[in-house]
């Protein structure tokens, strides 16, 4: 469980800081406009989701004394490492060669990403067949990513404020926190590895992978499910920074600090949903942190600005004694309840469709976990992208102004007409909310309990 905890601590670190600051980063330091911004995070996630059916085709067909999955992990983990770091490097030139050269460093990190990240995923229904043991291995799975994203959170609510220099090292040290947690992984897991279920390696070209994953009903609920949840989480990502500063005037060096009570909320999910999946059912357990995700979401959308706060000092910056004063005292307090029950509910985007795909997999004679896994991971990663770039376009049409930091040591909310903060409200409450019904809905009367041990209907 340790060991494969470790697996998803890199690669969860890299998505937590992707998905928290990158969009930031682009239009605050990088100085990029919206729309090219969120035509980058597009980039990144639809050549993350493109190379995952060759990833997992070709760790399915990899043959080692080891297994499939491990020697791609091992082969990934520096260049993942490295990569993440040069992501955070501004280079000279204008917005085309800034642009060229992150489209670049997104190719590299994703390829490196998902070759850490396909084969590890693949191997929770190849290291047991039992369902129990799969559920706690994805929340151990879970539990590592969002441990390293707390300490990720933390190290760039630390350095961000100094700008570009704080962005680059903040690179530097979540890249060899990467890489060292891959390679712990795969020293944790290779003795477990060795005695892992394999795929059957026969030779199946596109087409036919298709036929069989259309004709599997309960994957493409998964699927469906998988990909309405996530689209729901990575669409609050991104704008989480923007919405705090923009929307709520939380002053722009405090706003890193607020999303920590997300991870850690998100982190008590996973264990609660956990033991309510093993317990109740994991639809059950859907369903409940759904609700509480869908309320929090509301309460976002309405929530009260906080007054305008006048620095503590002549060229001193609002700090938390200025935040608590006053009348801004109870709508921090309420802000910072919602952000712990949106955690707590969006829990369940991490834990439950990882812990059904396994059913969908069994359910296939061949058992090909790295093909089923690859093309669940491209069609989210497709959908997410996709999203992001509407985020982008969307904050360019409303008016939204960009190219200042809302991160640093001299940040300030921007004046914003109306129309941007209102889709800003959008994006972070009732769009999310919208998706995760969806989800429900998909999920409806899903056979929980067995449904792995059900054929296939021809």
């Amino acid at each position: 469980m340790v060991g494969y905890g470790l697996g998803d601590a890199g690669t969860g670190l890299a998505a937590t800081q992707l998905g928290f600051y990158l969009f930031v980063f682009f239009t605050s330091i990088a100085g990029l406009p919206a729309a090219v911004a969120g035509s980058l995070l597009m980039v990144i996630k639809v050549w993350d989701g493109i190379n995952d059916p060759l990833v997992g085709w070709l760790s399915d067909h990899t043959h080692t004394r080891w297994g499939p999955r491990l020697p791609w992990m091992l082969g990934a983990a520096l260049p993942l490492g490295i990569t993440l770091a040069a992501m955070w490097w501004v280079p000279p030139g204008d917005v085309l060669h800034r642009t060229a050269y992150y489209v670049l460093m997104a190719v590299l990190l994703m390829t490196a990403y998902t070759s850490v990240n396909l084969p590890y995923a693949a191997l929770a229904t190849e290291l047991t067949t039992d369902t129990r043991t799969r559920t706690r291995l994805n929340a151990a799975r879970f539990t590592g990513s969002i441990l390293a994203g707390i300490s990720g959170l933390v190290v760039a609510s630390l350095l961000v404020a100094n700008g570009e220099t704080g962005y680059r090292q903040m690179g530097q040290i979540t890249g060899l926190i990467a890489a060292t947690a891959t390679l712990s992984c795969c020293w944790g897991l290779a003795p477990f590895a060795r005695q892992a279920s394999r795929p059957s390696g026969h030779p199946e070209p596109v087409r036919q992978q298709l036929r069989r994953i259309l004709r599997n009903g309960r994957f493409l609920r998964v699927l469906g499910l998988y990909l309405l949840l996530w689209c729901a989480l990575q669409l609050m990502q991104p704008v989480a920074l923007i919405y705090l500063v923009e929307v709520v005037n939380v002053p722009g060096t405090l706003s890193s600090w607020i999303l920590l009570p997300f991870q850690v909320s998100a982190l008590v999910g996973l264990q609660l949903w956990s033991l309510v999946a093993n317990r109740r059912g994991r639809v059950l357990a859907l369903r409940w942190g759904a609700a509480i995700w869908i309320v929090a979401c509301l309460i976002a959308l309405w929530v009260i600005p906080m007054l305008a706060l006048e620095p503590a000092a002549a060229g001193t910056t609002p700090g938390w004694a200025t935040v608590m004063q006053g009348a801004n005292a109870p709508r921090f307090l309420a802000l910072v309840a919602t952000i712990l029950l949106m955690g707590l509910g969006a829990s369940t985007a991490y834990l439950i469709p990882w812990s059904l795909l396994p059913d969908a997999i069994d359910a296939d004679p061949d058992k090909p976990a790295g093909l089923y896994t690859a093309w669940m991971v491209l069609i989210q990663k497709i959908g997410i992208g996709l999203s992001i770039q509407l985020l982008g376009v969307l904050l360019s049409l409303s008016g939204y102004r960009s190219g200042e930091s809302v991160t640093g040591a001299t940040a300030q909310a921007l004046e914003q007409p109306d129309s941007a903060l209102i889709t800003i409200r959008l994006c972070m409450g009732l769009i999310p909310s919208v998706l995760v019904v969806l989800g429900l809905i998909v999920m409806r009367r899903w056979p929980d309990r067995g449904a792995h041990l059900q054929p296939i209907a021809p």
